[in-house]
C-alpha cells in the first residue's frame, strides 16, 4: 500500500478531520476545564500536521521509522504536560485513540470507490495509531516517574537543612528514619556546609529520629567520621533515654563521640570547645529620677 494515501488524505482534509476529531474528543473526554478549547485545537492541529509530514517521508508499516521522531517527541510532550495537568493514562492515550473515528470515516469517504484500498489504509491506520497511543502511556509514565524523583530529592534537601548556630558551630537537625540515599544527601550536604563555613563543630540533632538500629547507627558514625575528615567534630543531641537503651542493647560503640540529652547541652559544649561563651548582660540601675520643688 502506497504510503501517499493516508498523508494524501490527512493532507487535503486537514481541517474536517480536525473539526471530527475535537467533537470526538470532547465526546470521550470533557477534559474537566483542565485544557482549554484554543490549547485542545492547537496540540490536535499540531499532531496531524507531523503525522501527514511523517507519512509523506516514512514507511507507514514501520511506526519505529525515523521518520516519526517528530511526532514520538510531540507525543512526548504532550504526555508530560497532561501528567502535570492531573490527567490519567488512558484519558492522555486517549488523545491518540480518539483519532481513529474521524480518520477511518475519511478514509472509507475518501476511497469510496476502492473497498480493498479502504481495508489497507484503514488497517494500516489501525496499527500506527494503536502504536502511538501505547507511546503516550510510556511517556506519561516516565514523566511521572521523574516528577516523583524530583519531588523526593527536594524532600530529602528540605527535611536535611544545615543550620549555622554560630561562628564555627553548624546543627543538622533529622527528623525521620535514616536509610542509604538519606544518608548520602545529609553527608553531602553536611560536608559541603563545613567547607563553604569553616566550621569547628556539628551538631547532629537526632531528637526527631523515631528510632535507632544498627542501620541507623551506622549512617550516623559515616557521617561523622566524613565531617572528622573534613576537619569538624561531632557531637550528637537528642539522646533520649530508649534510644541509650537501644544503642547499648544492640553493642553500637559510638567511640569518642560526645552524646547530649538536647540541642542546648550539645551547643553549649560546642561553645566551650571553640573558646566561646554566651552570658547574661546585667541591666543597669535605674537612675534616681530628677526631683522638682
Amino acid at each position: 500500500m502506497p504510503a501517499s494515501q493516508i498523508a494524501r488524505i490527512l493532507r487535503e482534509n486537514e481541517n474536517p478531520l480536525l473539526d471530527a476529531w475535537i467533537v470526538e474528543q470532547r465526546a470521550v473526554n470533557a477534559q474537566r476545564g483542565r485544557l482549554s478549547d484554543a490549547d485542545l485545537r492547537e496540540q490536535s492541529r499540531r499532531f496531524i500536521q507531523l503525522l501527514q509530514q511523517a507519512c509523506t517521508e516514512g514507511d507507514l508499516t514501520r511506526p519505529d521509522d525515523p521518520a516519526y521522531d517528530g511526532v514520538r517527541r510531540f507525543l512526548s510532550e504532550i504526555s508530560a504536560s497532561r501528567a502535570l495537568l492531573g490527567f490519567s493514562p488512558s484519558e492522555t492515550a486517549t488523545f491518540v485513540f480518539s483519532f481513529k473515528q474521524p480518520l477511518f470515516a475519511q478514509i472509507r469517504s475518501s476511497l469510496k470507490d476502492d473497498p480493498q484500498a479502504q481495508i489497507d489504509e484503514v488497517w494500516a491506520a489501525t496499527i500506527l495509531l494503536d502504536k502511538f497511543g501505547l507511546y503516550t502511556t510510556e511517556a506519561y509514565q516516565k514523566s511521572r516517574e521523574e516528577v516523583i524523583r524530583r519531588q523526593q530529592t527536594e524532600m530529602l534537601e528540605l527535611s536535611t537543612p544545615v543550620v549555622k548556630l554560630w561562628d564555627g558551630i553548624l546543627a543538622l537537625p533529622i527528623i525521620g528514619t535514616l536509610d542509604s540515599a538519606r544518608t548520602q544527601s545529609i553527608m553531602e550536604n553536611l560536608l559541603e556546609r563545613i567547607v563553604a563555613s569553616g566550621s569547628e563543630i556539628a551538631i547532629i540533632d537526632i531528637t526527631g529520629v523515631p528510632t535507632v538500629d544498627t542501620l541507623t547507627a551506622q549512617h550516623l558514625l559515616k557521617t561523622i567520621t566524613a565531617a572528622r575528615l573534613m576537619g569538624a567534630e561531632c557531637i550528637i543531641s537528642g539522646i533520649r533515654p530508649q534510644i541509650a537503651q537501644t544503642i547499648v542493647h544492640l553493642g553500637v560503640e559510638l567511640g569518642d563521640v560526645i552524646t547530649k540529652a538536647n540541642l542546648a547541652d550539645a551547643f553549649r559544649v560546642a561553645l566551650h570547645r571553640t573558646g566561646q561563651q554566651i552570658g547574661k548582660i546585667k541591666s543597669s540601675p535605674d537612675k534616681p529620677k530628677s526631683q522638682t520643688n
